[in-house]
């Protein structure tokens, strides 16, 4: 018996992506059974329809209703827990609310580029204002130079995270609908023009993830894609105060 187990644990993992967040094992868990519980019904279901085809049935019997009616509970009984599990995973990154310790990160697409913002030192983002985006002149999410809360925003086309934390993301698009999923992180949410939607979870294994749109947002789809940085709290400060230093510098500071 767990010998079997230990196979099933194998294949449930060896077709994923390697699982870097700190729910992604009851992901991976739920993903797993709906597989195998579809699998073996479809398997099921063929036999029943060939043994049907092929086997004469004296008249006056039928499949015995008992047998009938406790195969019949057991499937609902299954997909009713399956879709109780599947809710409460989905409510507890998207509609319960991350901790007052996370860390805030706003993730920014447009086509067909990630862009990722840290509030800085003041911890608040600055205003942003759609006439002012201008990615050549340095200003792709057309932050308001006006605001004092925009002056330490660091802007990055790369999204780095210390792993241990809690981050909770706001997403929004500059153009069309974008889906943000890293499959590292099992995690999937689209950023939607005039919305700020949030999705919040915990990295826990450093390590580069890549990044991608999940949406079919035009032409140059296939090219929207960043890279996750997952790295040690320490490693994470000295990022961090590389990029402050550069944003000095920039600004003549």
């Amino acid at each position: 018996m767990l010998a079997a187990y230990s196979l099933l644990e194998a294949a449930r993992v060896a077709w994923m992506p390697p699982d870097g967040a700190l729910r992604g094992p009851i992901v991976d868990r739920l993903m797993f059974w709906n597989l195998a519980a579809l699998c073996i019904l479809a398997v099921v279901a063929h036999v029943w329809i060939a043994f049907a085809m092929l086997r004469r049935r004296p008249a006056g019997k039928s499949f015995p209703d008992i047998l009938r009616w406790s195969l019949l509970a057991g499937f609902c009984v299954m997909y009713v827990w399956m879709a109780l599990t599947a809710q409460r995973l989905w409510a507890s990154s998207r509609f319960a609310g991350a901790s007052l310790t996370a860390m805030q990160v706003e993730v920014v697409g447009e086509q067909f580029q990630w862009y990722f913002r840290y509030p800085g030192a003041d911890e608040v983002f600055g205003t942003t204002r759609p006439p002012l985006v201008n990615a050549a002149a340095g200003n792709p999410l057309g932050i308001d130079p006006r605001d004092a809360h925009g002056s330490d925003d660091i802007v990055s086309s790369t999204l780095v995270l210390p792993a241990g934390r809690e981050v909770d993301m706001r997403l929004r698009s500059l153009d069309v609908i974008h889906g943000f999923f890293i499959p590292g992180m099992r995690i999937k949410e689209n950023t939607v023009p005039g919305l700020v939607l949030h999705i919040h979870f915990t990295p826990v294994v450093t390590g580069t993830y890549p990044i991608l749109c999940s949406q079919v947002c035009g032409m140059g789809h296939a090219r929207m894609q960043a890279r996750l940085v997952v790295v040690s709290p320490t490693d994470f400060q000295a990022w961090m105060a590389r990029r402050e230093r550069a944003r000095a510098k920039e600004q003549g500071q």
